[in-house]
């Protein structure tokens, strides 16, 4: 069982760098925005990870070696913003004005809640990966969405708008029932993905949270408020 959870652990973490180095070359070629890359790695890193625990044997060690790769990510994170570890490409990738002290509020803080959600709810409770993808898809695609379409602002939070928010709501459920049924497919869970209605209220909250005008911060309050509520309602 220990092999092959440190076997699922090497393929997780290989399949995710590929992700993000490819995210890397993309944006330090110009290719695209590095506003874009930023959120195509806030969306997509955290499906990739998710999906790959079905790699994982059930095995008291699997939580923790799983919970390894992102605290592995998070840790390179950190030496990049603090200047301890040089990576112009994740640089761009991951910071809007190209300073790499950027690093250290958004992505340090996504990286931090994968590992606390990963370690406290594994696939013992859906109340993780709920949290996790109304992060990924809500508060990822909003930002992008949310700049492609013009709207009116929200009157509580002039930074935000009514068509971001609206993108936070539908990313987030859609994601998270996406995910839900594909890892029911793998057996975890069950059929935690049919429950539409309880999804929706998660992700609706989860939208009125990530509306309020706080900086910085979404990556934590959304995963926390809708962790708790999922972990309640399901």
């Amino acid at each position: 069982m220990l092999i092959s959870a440190i076997l699922a652990t090497l393929g997780t973490f290989g399949i995710i760098l590929i992700f993000l180095r490819l995210m890397d070359f993309i944006a330090d070629r110009g290719w695209i925005s590095s506003r874009l890359s930023r959120k195509l790695i806030h969306i997509g890193t955290g499906p990739i990870f998710i999906l790959c625990w079905a790699l994982f044997p059930d095995a008291w060690s699997s939580r923790w070696l799983a919970a390894l790769v992102p605290l592995l990510i998070t840790a390179q994170f950190a030496m990049v913003g603090s200047g301890l570890m040089k990576d112009e490409a994740s640089v761009k990738a991951l910071s809007r004005s190209g300073d790499p002290r950027e690093i250290l509020r958004g992505p340090l803080f996504y990286g931090i809640v994968f590992v606390l959600l990963t370690v406290i709810f594994w696939k013992d409770h859906p109340a993780g990966v709920v949290a996790l993808m109304i992060l990924c898809g809500g508060d990822g695609v909003a930002d992008i969405v949310g700049n492609a379409i013009k709207s009116p602002k929200l009157p509580w939070s002039p930074k935000k708008s009514i068509v971001g928010s609206l993108s936070v709501f539908l990313g987030g459920f859609l994601l998270a029932a996406l995910i839900l049924w594909a890892l029911q497919l793998f057996g975890i869970f069950g059929n935690a993905y049919t429950k539409v209605g309880t999804l929706a209220l998660i992700a609706l909250v989860a939208t009125l949270v990530e509306s309020l005008p706080f900086k910085d911060v979404d990556n934590l309050t959304i995963s926390g408020i809708s962790a708790l509520l999922a972990w309640w309602l399901m």
